[in-house]
């Protein structure tokens, strides 16, 4: 089960909003199901608090559309295959990245008129079409580049309906210990600032920062910022870690079945794991398919406030822990994967590290077969 604490996920806006400022807008980042919390659910709770919400796929913000989400949407992928219409109609705002992009925007046909009740800019049946472009500043993943850029605009202005809103980057590096790479983006996109200024494009909307860089770099703020990682508590390096950030999720299950293991019998899937002694092991209906990491190492769970191990090959739908150390341990006790439990706390940036990966693949891998439970205040991690 994945507890989410939705007082947290709010006080961490309030959180972010207080370290950029009340002139930066917020574009919550709730792509990849909300970092695995829910889309849905946590776009609910964020729309009135943030100026923006951002997707990569315009399947997720289709989602929120269908969910009846009607702030504004920016989709940040780029990946729009035969949906341009569709986009456009729904009033999701585009990142466009190329020329082919621009043009099939330009080209989509508005086949709908708006539902019952819809406005007419919900709709995306207004006179003009929002689009940002993204500019590769140095990512070498999507974007125009500098030298480009003129021509874009000028081919941007054959399309009158399209309304080039924003200018937008990313950071390849922003969570690295040196500055430099990230210091030396925001000069090459300042000077697409000012490229685009002379050509007389002076976009509402100038974003780049991630969570690392709107906590790092104040002079890559612009207008606005787009905190994913941040809004859920975590940040993807200690280099700009923030004690302040609450983490939003908490990953419990139970108990299922309780053996004992002589000295030097394997556990699991090769027998990767043999105790010295005789353990006692306790089995968990969680595994990789839910999303906890196959190929983790050296990883600890609590279970009645103590700390047990994660012994043997974690398996698709269950793994094992040794509680030869937890007086009491039995079947049905709460274990505490990612949460805190008595004072005691396991963070996802530490199962990140027990399986050397970063903290956004082990919350985006949470799987959708693990339930959420919502909650407004932090629970009692042991009922």
């Amino acid at each position: 089960m994945a507890e989410i604490d939705l007082g947290a996920l709010r006080r961490n806006v309030a959180s972010v909003r207080a370290i950029v400022g009340p002139k930066v807008a917020i574009y919550g980042v709730v792509k990849a199901d909300a970092y695995g919390h829910g889309a849905v659910a946590v776009a609910g709770v964020l729309a009135p608090l943030v100026d923006a919400l951002a997707v990569s796929l315009v399947e997720e913000g289709l989602e929120l559309r269908g969910a009846g989400i009607t702030c504004p949407i920016l989709v940040l992928g780029a990946y729009y295959g035969h949906t341009h219409s569709e986009v456009l109609e729904e009033g999701l705002t585009p990142v466009v990245y190329d020329v082919g992009e621009l043009q099939r925007f330009g080209a989509a046909p508005r086949r709908r008129r708006p539902k019952r009740g819809q406005s007419e800019a919900a709709s995306g049946l207004q006179q003009r079409w929002p689009v940002h472009v993204k500019i590769d500043t140095g990512m070498n993943r999507l974007g125009i580049q500098a030298e480009g850029l003129p021509a874009f605009l000028a081919l941007a202005a054959r399309y009158p309906h399209l309304e080039l809103t924003g200018l937008c980057t990313h950071f390849a590096s922003a969570d690295l210990k040196r500055p430099g790479a990230t210091r030396e983006q925001i000069a090459r996109f300042d000077r697409c600032l000012v490229a685009a200024a002379d050509r007389g494009l002076v976009p509402d909307v100038v974003h780049a920062a991630n969570s690392a860089a709107a906590v790092r770099f104040p002079e890559a703020r612009y207008r606005a910022i787009r905190p994913g990682l941040a809004l859920y508590g975590a940040m993807p390096s200690a280099v700009v870690a923030r004690p302040e950030l609450e983490p939003v999720l908490a990953l419990r299950t139970k108990v299922m079945a309780l053996h004992e293991v002589a000295a030097g019998q394997g556990v699991s899937y090769g027998g990767l794991w043999r105790p010295a002694r005789k353990a006692r092991v306790a089995t968990l209906p969680i595994g990789y398919a839910d999303g906890y990491p196959r190929h983790i190492r050296g990883a600890e769970v609590l279970i009645r406030g103590r700390r047990a191990s994660v012994v043997g090959a974690v398996c698709m739908d269950m793994m094992m822990i040794d509680v030869s150390r937890v007086p009491g341990a039995s079947v049905g006790d709460t274990v505490t994967l990612i949460g805190r439990d008595d004072g005691a706390a396991i963070t996802i940036d530490q199962v990140a590290r027990w399986a050397d990966t970063a903290s956004y693949e082990i919350l985006c891998g949470i799987s959708k077969r693990v339930p959420r439970i919502y909650r407004t205040c932090q629970p009692d991690a042991r009922p």
